[in-house]
This record gives C-alpha cells, structure tokens and sequence, in this order.
C-alpha cells in the first residue's frame, strides 16, 4: 500500500498542472536533485538535474560515464486534465447568484462535473512579476437542474457548455467578485491580481476501494497515474548500480488535452532544448548530437482504456484491456499512437524483466481513437516511441478509476525500461 497511499498524497499535492510540475521538483530536489535555470549556464554533471517551465518539469539524470556515446531513455507523459477554466473576466450573475465565468478546457464529460464540490488551482501573477500557486479549496459547484423540472434529465440530457456549465460561488452578494474569492484565499489584494491561469478541480479526496481494495478512485487519474510512476521510476533507476551510459530523462508536458500546441507542451521546443543542450554540455558536435538521439528512446505513458463491462462493444473483441492485469501498449495503424514493432518489443522485454504482466489496446474500427504525446515527441525528435499505460475506467470524467496493481506494476515496467 505504500505506492498506493504515496500516489494519493501526491494527487493531492497537485491539482493543477502548475501543482504537479511543482511537486515533482520537490520530490527530486528531496532525492538530490539539482534545480536549473533555463536562462543559466547549463548543467550536466553526473547526478539529477530537474527544471519546471509553468506547468511543465523535465528532470535528467546524467550517470558518471556520460559522453557523446550515450544515449537518452525518455518518459513522456503530461500534468494537465480536463476541467473548466477561469475566464479572464471570471464574474457572470444570474436572479441573485454569483457565477464564476468557465471555459471548457479539453474534453471533460460533462455531466460527471454537476454537483460536486469544486476548487480553482493554478497560478496567479501579480503587479510585481510575481508568481504564486492557488489551491482555493471547495469554493465552487456547478449544480444540477432537480428531476421535477426536467423529467427528461434521466433519458436525454444535453449540456450546454455556455449555459449550464457556470459554477455558482455566492448567492445575494452582488459586490463580491471570484477574485475577491482567490485574493482573499492567496492573501493578496484584489487589485495585486493582474492575471491567472486557474482551472477546476473537484476536492473529493482519493479513495481506495472495492471488495479487496483493488481500485482507486480520484480526479487527474489522466495523467498523475503516468506523473508519478514516471518520477519514482525515475528515483529508482538513479539510485541502481546496473544502470547503463545513457541519460535518464523524465518529461512531463502541459497541454496535452488541447493538443500539445504550446512553450510546454509536447509540441513545444522544451524536450528537444533540453537534451540538445544537454548533449552539448557533455562535449557532442551537432553530428554526435543527431546520433545520441538517433541511441535514443521514448516511454510515452499516457492512460489507456480498460473494457467496460457494461459498454463492451466499444472495444475490440480481441486487443482490450482489463483493469488489473497489467500494463498496456497501445498501438494504432493510423498512428495516433507511435508504438512500432520495434518498440513495442522493447516494451515486452522491460515487463519480463520487471516481472510484471502485460496487454494491449487497440481500437474498434467504429469507434475513433484517441491521441497522446508520443506522435507529437516522436515526430519533433525522431525518436523511437512506444505509447504505453494503465487502464482507467471513467476517462475524462470528473473522478476515474484505475488499478492498485496496474500502477505498482507500471512503475516497475519503467523502472526496469530505465535501468536495463
């Protein structure tokens, strides 16, 4: 239960991408890690390096035999989640209530986010430059219309993002404004605020359960599900005597559930800059450059969907998933995932190693497919990529599902994809 109880703390310590860059820092800086500058010199000496840009963190491990001969092993995964995002104007009334002003960020399921408890977290900066962290705690709810006003609500329910989705914050206090609300909580002045990036997050605490304690339920289970894996994967590995001459890098992007396209986003310059520079600081000419990467790999670690079993015939009859059985590589023919023959082989062999078990998706031909951070980094970089995960129930709704042993079993994958 260690991992288990240790991933729920570290859910939530992060409720924000901002949150979980900021919380993997901590954990490496803990473990010895040295923070970088990006606007420094660059560092890579042998030893653990790790630098967040907004809500991103890339960390590197550099063994005491690094050179131009090496090579990089690459976790890829992302801190973002679907949610609501405050407006810049966040303030809406409506008959006396006090509204907070959303903009759908991603692709939530909408009706999982009616009736619950919801704070705002992110980042706030203020008319000094500054930057700080915001955790509103349960200060908003979106609630639902009551059965007696819509007998429709249980046979064809649609949710109209603009109108239905405004979370309520206050009712009769026309003076107070949702940046009232974050200043006073963020111990600020109102008119310190200059701008925000806040986003949603429900307060319900992470739970295990299920008959045998074989599940957990929580919100951001896409993606601090790969988050956290990849970062004591990344603990592990630093600390074996086995380790080969290649440079370990854990790179969690931003973005991801709008597409990528961002500073910190798997589109974005922040893991190419990171290992070139790199690559320069341990001697490499652009041509030792082009084939240290030409040496390298990537672990894409994104969610994957478990069968569900009252929705089985989105799924095909043969390559699922199921909850608690290991590990998945997800591969598709139209590369929305960059998984290969050659690497899914390399994925094989590092569960075998791991000892751990492992599965398959990929997709019913009548159902579209989802996408994930390994074509975009694959394409940036030309770098060898496997998308890889565990199965969730309840993707993108407000509170998922997951595994007890499939993240064990992860973490142990990737620590042996690390080391060996």
């Amino acid at each position: 239960m260690h991992l288990t109880d240790d991933f729920l703390g570290f859910i939530a310590l992060s409720p924000s991408s901002y949150h979980a860059a900021a919380a993997v820092e901590r954990r490496l800086t803990q473990e010895g890690f040295l923070r970088q500058d990006d606007t420094e010199e660059w560092d890579a000496r042998p030893g653990g390096h790790v630098m967040v840009r907004g809500g991103a963190v890339v960390a590197w491990w550099v063994p005491e035999d690094a050179s131009p001969e090496s090579g990089f092993r690459i976790i890829g995964s992302h801190t973002d989640s679907p949610g609501f995002k405050l407006k810049p104007r966040g303030d809406l009334g409506s008959h006396g209530w006090q509204q907070a002003g959303v903009e759908v960020y991603g692709g939530p399921i909408l009706a999982s986010w009616l009736d619950r408890e919801l704070a705002l977290a992110g980042r706030i900066v203020l008319a000094d430059g500054s930057v700080k962290l915001v955790n509103t705690g349960p200060v908003l709810r979106i609630p639902h219309v009551a059965i007696h006003l819509d007998r429709s609500v249980n046979s064809g329910l649609t949710l109209n993002p603009q109108r239905h989705m405004q979370p309520v914050f206050a009712v009769g206090e026309p003076d107070v404004s949702i940046i009232d609300v974050i200043a006073d909580i963020a111990d600020v002045e109102p008119s310190d605020i200059v701008s925000h990036d806040l986003i949603t997050v429900p307060t319900q605490h992470g739970e295990v359960f299920g008959a045998h304690g074989d599940f957990i339920a929580s919100a951001r289970l896409d993606n601090l599900s790969s988050v956290h894996p990849s970062m004591t994967a990344l603990i592990e590995a630093s600390k074996s005597d086995d380790a080969s001459s290649d440079i370990l890098v854990l790179a969690a992007f931003d973005h991801e559930e709008v597409g990528s396209s961002s500073t910190t986003g798997a589109g974005g310059p922040l893991l190419e800059e990171v290992l070139t520079r790199t690559a320069l600081a341990l001697g490499a000419d652009e041509d030792e450059r082009r084939r240290m990467f030409n040496r390298s790999t990537l672990v894409s670690a994104d969610a994957a969907h478990s069968i569900h079993p009252n929705f089985s015939d989105k799924h095909d009859p043969v390559n699922y998933p199921i909850m608690g059985s290991g590990p998945v590589l997800k591969v598709n023919a139209n590369q929305r995932y960059a998984s290969n023959a050659l690497t899914a082989g390399m994925w094989a062999r590092a569960c075998q190693i791991a000892g751990v078990p492992h599965q398959v998706f990929a997709g019913n031909n009548d159902v579209p497919c989802g996408s994930t951070i390994g074509p975009i980094s694959a394409t940036r970089l030309g770098i060898e990529t496997v998308d890889v995960g565990i199965p969730l129930l309840s993707m993108h709704s407000a509170r998922e599902m997951a595994g007890v042993k499939d993240l064990l079993w992860f973490e142990q994958a990737l620590e042996a994809y690390l080391v060996n």
